[in-house]
């Protein structure tokens, strides 16, 4: 294994029939790092991440998780990923500690120390009185946070998220990112995300974009916002006309006037060149939205097959 990189992906290809889900695709991610992984509906994301967890035979291409080959060890493998699928595995019926204790004795976790590993759990997640409510009880919100916990028993050194977010409450969401933060920070947590929202994928240490199941850009939120997008300078208390004069493509925005330019190099010759037009103004780089837009010539949402 390539020094530090934890997932190490190579010439990876899985068709259903007809249909090339995964193209040939290479990519690592490093020890420890924040990794977004980013597609439309149907670009293969899902389908790379059954590969990586043994649910789903590839075609070719080799896989190698913490240094061990997934076609020579999948069980190790497996012992090695926390993951949290876009749909719930939850047994519905069965209680929150339950779900928790059978889940945990697949892994061996039993008695005193699954019961001190529940009581970290629990505080990390704020999980209180749900454990002894059934889980079909619980709102989506309450089994989105048992679900990472259920991830999150055997301490794995990488914690897979599909879409974990979606259709959760601002404040569940901001304790999920807590609870996945403090991961990183104090266990060195490698996290993999597939999300449709770019506010979280632009504070990933890198970011992979699948287009019809093919790598079609990499690297990190800032030199993909430098290679796909411009800065965007905002221009307020001028009229039109003024606007007009500069020569440059804007759109009316509220208040002011939304001008696009190349790169903060061409902003700054702008605004210099111009300083009666440019009074109260503010830049900004492109976001992510705008990234896998240029990328793709398609918008992020929904969920991945």
């Amino acid at each position: 294994m390539e020094n530090n990189k934890i997932i190490q992906i190579e010439g990876l290809c899985k068709s259903f029939g007809d249909v090339r889900a995964v193209r040939d695709l290479s990519f690592s991610v490093g020890e420890g790092e924040f990794f977004a992984f980013l597609g439309e509906n149907g670009a293969g994301k899902s389908t790379t991440i059954h590969i990586l967890c043994g649910q789903l035979p590839k075609d070719c291409g080799r896989v190698v998780i913490d240094g061990v080959d997934l076609d020579k060890d999948p069980f190790a493998i497996k012992e090695k990923l926390g993951v949290v699928f876009q749909s719930s595995v939850l047994d519905a019926p069965l209680s929150v500690y339950d779900n928790l204790a059978s889940r945990a004795a697949l892994y061996g976790i039993c008695g005193e120390e699954f019961r001190k590993r529940l009581s970290e759990l629990s505080a990390m997640l704020d999980l209180g009185d749900l454990l002894k409510r059934r889980v079909g009880k619980l709102s989506g919100g309450q089994r989105r946070r048992i679900d990472i916990a259920r991830a999150l028993l055997h301490r794995p050194k990488i914690l897979i998220l599909d879409e974990p977010t979606t259709g959760l409450d601002p404040k569940t969401r901001k304790l999920l990112w807590g609870v996945i933060d403090g991961l990183r920070k104090t266990e060195k947590t490698t996290v993999f995300l597939t999300t449709h929202y770019m506010e979280e994928a632009a504070e990933a240490d890198h970011v992979v974009i699948l287009d019809n199941g093919s790598l079609i850009a990499e690297g990190s939120p800032l030199e993909l916002k430098n290679a796909y997008t411009g800065d965007f300078i905002t221009l307020y208390g001028v009229d039109e006309e003024g606007v007009r004069s500069l020569g440059i493509p804007y759109e009316p925005t509220s208040g002011g006037y939304r001008l696009a330019v190349e790169n903060t190099a061409a902003a700054t010759e702008l605004i210099v060149a111009n300083p009666e037009i440019f009074r109260d103004y503010e830049i900004i780089k492109g976001k992510m939205d705008d990234v896998f837009l240029s990328a793709t010539g398609k918008t992020l949402k929904g969920d991945d097959a």
